[in-house]
């Protein structure tokens, strides 16, 4: 079993910068995937970005490239998202999960575990 926790969310103007973290409890943090998933009400949920087990292989949705980071610290069990140059397409509830993948699945179904999510705001 796999605990994560995010936190960071808030409202931002455009144009400003974020950092969501997601701290992970349970089993070792270093042997999984990590990745984030964002979802508006009424749509469907949608990758952002994710991150292998040594975070050397990284993988990013082409709305967030060059924008957004994921990063990990095994040592603290947690996982990173930089967002920076933000928009209004970017307010959404973001979510971390864990998967038992061996590569950064940009694919929900690969994910075991997952966080309550963390609303992010931005305003225009």
């Amino acid at each position: 079993q796999v605990q994560l926790v995010e936190s960071g969310g808030g409202l931002v103007q455009a144009g400003d910068s974020l950092r969501l973290s997601c701290a992970a409890f349970g089993r070792t943090f270093s042997s999984v995937v990590m990745g984030w998933f964002r979802q508006v009400p009424g749509k469907e949920g949608e990758f952002v970005a994710a991150i292998n087990w040594s975070g050397h292989s990284t993988r990013y949705a082409d709305s967030v490239k060059g924008r957004f980071a994921i990063s990990r610290d095994n040592a603290k069990n947690t996982v990173y998202l930089q967002m920076n140059s933000l928009t209004p397409g970017d307010t959404a509830v973001y979510y971390c999960g864990a998967s038992n993948t061996i590569y950064a699945s940009s694919y929900y179904g690969d994910y075991n575990y997952w966080g309550q999510g963390t609303q992010v705001t931005v305003s225009s």
